[in-house]
């Protein structure tokens, strides 16, 4: 039975690494969370039950972020079990890594598929369902500063993401919806380390004036504060929480 009173979040990608970390949180700070998950339905079951061993009340929700029957099923369901939509943080990515070739167009048309359409999606969603004091967040990425040879599908795919952000936030005017993006650097993740030796991985962590990679946690609490009263200024900006990488 849903409790129309309590706030309720929806976090894409949310079975594992930044997304369950924000799920996480969100609930530690009283929202009923929607776990979306992609394919890992064992990860987003242990999210689940993490964030109710916590007190907190959660259900995990599958579907693909780049179909727009899954991202209407998932606002549908999430407004099925608790009644209300207050924060949607679009969290779910992939990142291939394959040079600018023409033989790589697959993994440029998957990083643009999940991560550009997907933002589209859940942000048109968004748009129709989240009521006055709504909070839109997406995940972007300090990398779009490097230009790092191998990341042109990702960071094409993360730019247009910030692009769509100030755009949604524009045609939300008049309607007291905040619409951001948190850029995390290098972050402690599967995503972030696969592929990566430990020699690469080392690297990486100097760039960064705090010399180390951050945490999910880390990320976490930043959409904390977007989603929160004291983030209830913040509108049309992209927060690049990555320690002085970029």
């Amino acid at each position: 039975m849903n409790n129309p009173t309590l706030k309720s979040a929806i976090v894409t990608g949310a079975s594992r690494g930044i997304g369950r970390a924000i799920a996480a949180r969100l609930a530690a700070d009283g929202f009923a969370v929607a776990v979306h998950y992609a394919g890992n339905a064992e990860k987003a079951r242990e999210t689940v039950a993490a964030i109710e061993a916590a007190g907190g009340r959660a259900v995990a929700i599958q579907g693909d972020v780049g179909s727009r029957e899954d991202v209407e099923r998932l606002f549908s369901a999430t407004l099925d079990a608790f009644g209300r939509l207050d924060v949607v943080v679009n969290s779910a990515g992939v990142m291939p890594m394959a040079t600018i070739d023409e033989h790589h167009l697959d993994a440029f048309d998957n990083a643009i598929a999940t991560n550009l359409r997907g933002t589209f999606l859940v942000f048109a969603q968004a748009a129709r369902h989240l009521g006055r004091g709504g909070r839109i967040i997406a995940l972007s990425s300090s990398v779009i500063a490097k230009s790092f040879p191998g990341y042109g599908p990702y960071i094409a795919s993360k730019a247009g993401v910030e692009g769509l952000v100030h755009v949604l936030a524009n045609e939300l005017r008049g309607r007291e919806i905040t619409v951001n993006a948190i850029a995390p650097g290098p972050v402690a993740t599967e995503l972030f380390f696969n592929g990566k030796t430990d020699e690469q991985v080392a690297q990486i962590a100097k760039l960064a004036p705090l010399e180390r990679i951050g945490t999910p946690e880390e990320i976490a609490s930043a959409v904390s504060f977007l989603a929160g009263p004291d983030g209830a200024w913040v509108n049309s900006q992209v927060v690049r929480v990555n320690g002085g990488f970029a």
